[in-house]
């Protein structure tokens, strides 16, 4: 299952500029509310080290990239509409936005940092907007929209806690928003509420809940974009402070566009993973695309040593879902797959998950019928309930092998 992040945020923190510039592709951007009428889905790609170089391989990659050493394994990235106060009861775009997001593994909550939008998400005065408050709000409209959903399913859950056992009967009916029984179980424990007694209770004792699953189910980077603008700084300081058990990560998308942009007119040569850019050919830039660079040197790179875009996607995947990268191959020996592709795929797994869990990402039927898995380095037996480790090389042993 392909890991899905979801962009949230008011309108015009610049989202749709971050999807831009993660996937490459021409969503429309605009300072007017609800230009993202509909979702954006795109792939962006998180960057790691690549297992290559420590095998000592050329790798042909099938399913991923490999670009000097790391290898850019993709995601689902969506660009959801901005939501506005009272879009959990449907203002705006609010429903439309909110189904997509209950459906995605993570969330990156854009906040313009700069204050440079009013309440309802319109372009304002710099320094007139209040991040902090900008983030309370969504956070609260998120909530809500659990709450709603949960008291949809009211009476499914109810009937279901006469048959199944109380987290499973929570949990079952929220499977279309990414919710895992773990996570109805921790979202108890944190609330100190006992399942078995959901019917009676308070409305009070439900949004505690709520909010505890919310946190869990969806683990959350802030992203404190327009980070180059004036005053942006300190409000960024003041969003760490007013939630210091979240990573709030500095960030110019605009900065990281212009570089992809850049780098794709060969321009420059820029690797997202890098603290810095080169210019390939001074006397083809413009004044007005050397000044851009100057700028964006000095005002994001030498103060933040990255544009935050691809920092963002790597710490939601690797930190806050916890992720390992695991490579499967069908020849141990050779590193390969059967049409003799090295290291030929990349798959992202949760820590905690087992060789059986990789056999079922990569087929069912392989699953079905699997054996054991072959470490590529010792090439030692591991059984199906070994746990994954990240950078593990593993050749998958199946009755079914010949779908592998």
């Amino acid at each position: 299952m392909t890991v899905r992040i979801g962009l949230v945020g008011k309108a015009n923190t610049g989202k749709t500029t971050f999807w831009n510039s993660a996937t490459l592709q021409e969503a429309e951007m605009s300072n007017y509310p609800f230009t993202t009428k509909t979702p954006n889905v795109g792939t962006a790609f998180v960057v790691a080290p690549c297992i290559c170089r420590e095998m000592g391989v050329k790798d042909d990659p099938v399913n991923s990239k490999c670009l000097d050493g790391f290898r850019y394994v993709p995601v689902e990235l969506v660009d959801l509409p901005g939501l506005i106060i009272g879009a959990s009861e449907g203002k705006g775009l609010g429903n439309q936005f909110l189904s997509v997001a209950s459906q995605s593994d993570a969330l990156i909550h854009v906040v313009d940092a700069s204050g440079s939008i009013d309440e309802e998400g319109r372009i304002a005065d710099p320094g007139t907007g209040d991040p902090v408050k900008d983030f309370e709000e969504i956070e609260g409209e998120l909530v809500a929209w659990y709450v709603k959903i949960i008291e949809k399913n009211r009476d499914k859950m109810v009937k279901l806690l006469k048959s199944v056992n109380p987290v499973r009967a929570l949990a079952e009916p929220l499977n279309g928003m990414r919710i895992r029984e773990s996570d109805v179980d921790t979202a108890l424990r944190r609330s100190a509420l006992d399942a078995a007694a959901f019917e009676s209770w308070t409305s009070s004792q439900l949004w505690k809940f709520t909010g505890a699953l919310r946190e869990v189910s969806k683990p959350t980077l802030i992203l404190a974009n327009k980070m180059d603008l004036p005053g942006a700084t300190k409000n960024y300081g003041r969003l760490r402070d007013a939630n210091s058990d979240l990573i709030v990560a500095p960030a110019s998308a605009e900065s990281e566009l212009a570089l992809r942009r850049a780098e794709q007119a060969g321009l420059i040569k820029y690797n997202p993973t890098a603290e810095s850019f080169h210019i390939l050919d001074e006397r083809s830039l413009t004044p007005a695309q050397r000044s851009a660079l100057q700028l964006i040197q000095r005002l994001v790179l030498k103060e933040f040593m990255r544009t935050g875009v691809q920092f963002a996607l790597n710490v939601t995947v690797f930190k806050l879902l916890r992720m390992n990268v695991v490579y499967p191959v069908y020849d141990v020996e050779k590193l390969s797959d059967k049409h003799r592709h090295v290291l030929p795929d990349a798959h992202l797994l949760p820590d905690g998950n087992t060789v059986k869990d990789m056999a079922l990402q990569i087929h069912t039927e392989l699953a079905k019928g699997l054996l054991y898995a072959v470490d590529a380095r010792m090439k030692l037996r591991l059984p199906a309930d070994y746990v994954l480790k990240d950078r593990d090389v593993l050749s998958v042993v199946s009755a079914r092998r010949k779908l592998s």
